[in-house]
């Protein structure tokens, strides 16, 4: 049976302002599960990955708010939480799923530590935004009183930003091998992983970072040898050019024509940037496929009928 990694962002599962309730994401998330279900019928074992950004920010929002009263939750509990809670509806969604279509499959959800470098240069550059807004006086005082990194944000206030290391390993791959091998529907490195760093005595210890879903899904994909590594996004198709008159989508593109695109600045760092680097981490670690396409088209860009395929 062909594998195939799915990621999907968290922003994917708020269709917007109006939709970010718990019952809302989780109807986002059915919809995606149901065209994911239809690459199962057609002969596909998924291993489903997702973001968690705006959900983190959600967690932290209320640490916040409830400060004084109750503890504040460190970020890489935010990470966990938020793999349990999102892996639970995707969970339900595939039962659901299945049950309509009389599929029997099992789907597990594996809350996974990823490693990173504790000397990683990004620690020494925390450019990654999280949390809620803050006036300067605020900012002042948590870099004083809780060593936080503050940066202003498009004048419009100031934010924590935090560390973005580079996934190196996935602690628990061998038990999500061992799941896929054993037929499971897997969701694992949800948010990219919870980032810990190895101690001198080889202990694992959280550490204060976000990890890139995308990147650590690439590592995912890459270990477990995947036929096709899928990145969801809020487009049909990559775009050169784009949001300019000359914008123009593209069916295929070789590594090399995303190496140059990337390299010309065609993909923002906050934006396709990452999913372009990430499909070219599996590319170049033995990976065939890389599909990018937007939820709602998941099956027809695995039939070949949309999307932008990247391939060496």
């Amino acid at each position: 049976m062909k594998k195939a990694v799915i990621a999907v962002g968290g922003n994917s599962l708020i269709k917007d302002k109006d939709h970010q309730s718990v019952p809302d994401q989780y109807k986002a998330i059915c919809e995606t599960v149901r065209h994911v279900v239809g690459m199962i019928e057609n002969g596909y074992n998924v291993i489903m990955t997702h973001g968690n950004g705006p959900q983190v920010g959600f967690i932290l929002r209320r640490s916040e708010i409830a400060r004084g009263e109750l503890h504040e939750v460190p970020l890489d509990s935010c990470g966990a939480d938020t793999q349990g809670a999102i892996g639970y509806q995707i969970q339900q969604a595939f039962h659901n799923e299945f049950k309509k279509r009389g599929i029997k499959k099992n789907v597990v959800t594996v809350v996974t530590q990823v490693l990173v470098d504790k000397n990683d240069d990004a620690f020494k550059k925390p450019t990654k935004p999280i949390g809620s807004f803050m006036a300067k006086e605020e900012a002042d005082k948590k870099v004083k009183e809780e060593g936080w990194n503050i940066k202003e944000d498009a004048g419009r206030g100031y934010r924590r930003v935090v560390a973005s290391p580079m996934p190196k390993d996935i602690v628990e791959i061998d038990a999500i091998k061992k799941l896929i091998d054993s037929d499971f529907i897997v969701i694992a490195v949800g948010g990219g992983g919870i980032p810990v760093i190895e101690t001198d005595n080889g202990e694992l210890t959280g550490t204060a970072a976000v990890i890139d879903k995308d990147f650590a899904s690439a590592l995912l994909a890459s270990e477990v040898k995947a036929d096709i590594f899928m990145i969801t996004t809020g487009v049909e198709k990559v775009c050169i050019n784009y949001n300019k008159p000359d914008q123009k989508t593209v069916d295929k593109m070789t590594m090399a024509e995303a190496e140059k695109y990337l390299a010309e600045g065609q993909f923002p760092a906050g934006s396709m940037g990452p999913k372009i680097q990430a499909a070219i981490m599996f590319l170049k670690n033995g990976g065939e496929k890389v599909i990018i396409t937007s939820p709602e088209f998941v099956e027809k860009a695995i039939n070949g009928k949309t999307g932008t395929v990247i391939t060496k």
